[in-house]
């Protein structure tokens, strides 16, 4: 059985682990993407909005209605992204915890 002082210094390892993968992963761009790429959004993996691109096919006055579905379209698929690497950059953690 491990003592409580190996115990806190794994914790204290592993948290700067973590938190050297969460910089890493803040620093990854995701793009996501509507369908036929018409509407790119660029996000950053700590989920900060730094760009969002229209195809000028897209951009029509009397279809207002596609250019935001298509929109969230994007965002979510760069969402989903984020939150995928997310998982499996920080997921391992999960398994290394000593308690």
């Amino acid at each position: 059985m491990m003592n409580m002082q190996n115990i806190m210094k794994q914790a204290q390892k592993m948290q700067k682990q973590m938190e050297a993968k969460q910089a890493e992963l803040a620093g990854t761009t995701f793009i996501g993407k509507s369908a036929q790429d018409l509407v790119t959004a660029t996000f950053t993996g700590d989920k900060q909005l730094v760009n969002l691109e229209f195809s000028p096919v897209i951009v029509d006055p009397e279809d207002i209605e596609t250019l935001s579905d298509m929109t969230a379209q994007a965002i979510n698929d760069a969402l989903n992204q984020i939150d995928e690497a997310t998982k499996k950059t920080l997921g391992a953690f999960a398994g290394k915890l000593p308690f």
